[in-house]
């Protein structure tokens, strides 16, 4: 018993003399740098975000099979590298959405060291709860599927509703706000042809409130005045379908600025338009992130009442080449749509991330009070 006492003693000696060597002697570690990388749904992005970080693209060979499954292959070491991977949502989604996961397996059997998602817009999104029986919560589905390919970090712009952050257990979700950043645009080439005449900030429906509040308390930080908020409420006969409309709030002899988080087919932003119109407003302009622009959508925007519509480029807008001139969808894309990109928001948001630096500050509503 002694013996055994004595050879514990000795062996905790040994330990303690080597736990203090190891203290006194710094830790050597491999240097880490970041790569960014992208995959085919917005490769025009992904190159205005390379650009503001003064670095090229990562090399990624992305194709596709001849029955339609992706074709992957990593054209660089990513070993023991920080990746950030940019992909959006946008249609066709699956595909885009199944291309993102296989890079991302890709990446870490690779050994990168971690994996941040850039998904500029998060696609099914508005299945963020069930609305009916027997039906799935597709936006935590997808986020549940991120995190189990392996994504240690997720960035997206104005995610469709704040829950969705807590949809990923794991990794943490920076939702940065590509509003804001529409404001300057809006007070330099839109709000100075107002003169002194009121502005109303308009929600298109009470989930919208506190997207709309932060664009009007932006617009008060730069000093524009006279402005206030009123909210749409309406009835809805199908998705997408608006059978009848009422508004909270006074916009009768003021500018109107509709500020939503997406466009799809865009008949309930036209037909609000419309309406805003139809009941005295002086103008009627909107601000929405996402473009998706399904279907009728360019045909509607050019008929309606909106005399500018401000969007990112989260999303691919279409080519105006692709329209006949003179047409609805060539008027639109002519004098209607404004794109403001979101490449140096996503620029500042990666630096700050890649050095461990706080990004409260990029999506921070900064007031004069």
């Amino acid at each position: 018993f002694a013996r055994r006492i004595k050879q514990q003693d000795a062996s905790h000696s040994l330990h303690l003399a080597h736990s203090l060597t190891m203290a006194e002697t710094p830790a050597v570690t491999s240097p880490v740098t970041y790569k960014l990388f992208a995959g085919s749904a917005n490769p025009k992005l992904a190159e205005k975000v390379a650009a503001e970080l003064g670095m090229t693209l990562g090399q990624a060979n992305i194709g596709r099979f001849n029955d339609g499954e992706c074709n992957i292959q990593l054209g660089e070491n990513v070993r023991n590298t920080h990746v950030f991977l940019l992909q959006s949502t946008c249609p066709p989604v699956n595909d885009s959405l199944m291309e993102l996961f296989l890079m991302v397996r890709c990446f870490r059997r690779a050994s990168a060291r971690t994996v941040t998602a850039i998904v500029p817009y998060y696609g099914y999104a508005r299945q963020d709860r069930k609305t009916t029986a027997r039906v799935p919560i597709s936006a935590s589905d997808v986020a549940m599927l991120l995190e189990a390919a392996g994504v240690d970090r997720m960035l997206s712009l104005d995610l469709h509703c704040g829950q969705i952050q807590g949809f990923f257990h794991h990794a943490p979700v920076d939702n940065m706000h590509a509003l804001v950043d529409h404001v300057p645009f809006f007070v330099k080439d839109i709000i100075s042809e107002y003169g002194d005449n009121p502005i109303a900030v308009v929600s298109p429906d009470a989930g919208g409130v506190a997207r709309a509040k932060m664009f009007m308390e932006t617009l008060s930080a730069m000093n524009v005045q006279n402005i206030s908020l009123a909210i749409t409420i309406k009835h809805r006969r199908a998705a997408g379908e608006v059978e009848a409309m009422n508004i909270v709030g006074e916009i009768k002899g003021k500018h109107c600025i509709i500020v939503d988080d997406m466009i799809d087919t865009a008949g309930t932003l036209c037909k609000s338009a419309d309406s805003l119109k139809e009941m005295g407003a002086l103008s009627v302009s909107a601000c929405c992130t996402h473009a998706l622009f399904s279907g009728p959508a360019l045909e509607r925007i050019g008929k309606s009442a909106l005399a500018h519509l401000v969007v990112s480029d989260t999303i691919p807008v279409k080519d105006i080449s692709q329209f006949e001139e003179g047409s609805p969808a060539h008027t639109a894309l002519k004098s209607k749509i404004h794109v403001v990109s979101c490449a140096a928001l996503l620029g500042r948001a990666i630096r700050s991330i890649n050095s461990g630096t706080s990004v409260s500050n990029l999506f921070a509503v900064k007031s004069n009070k």
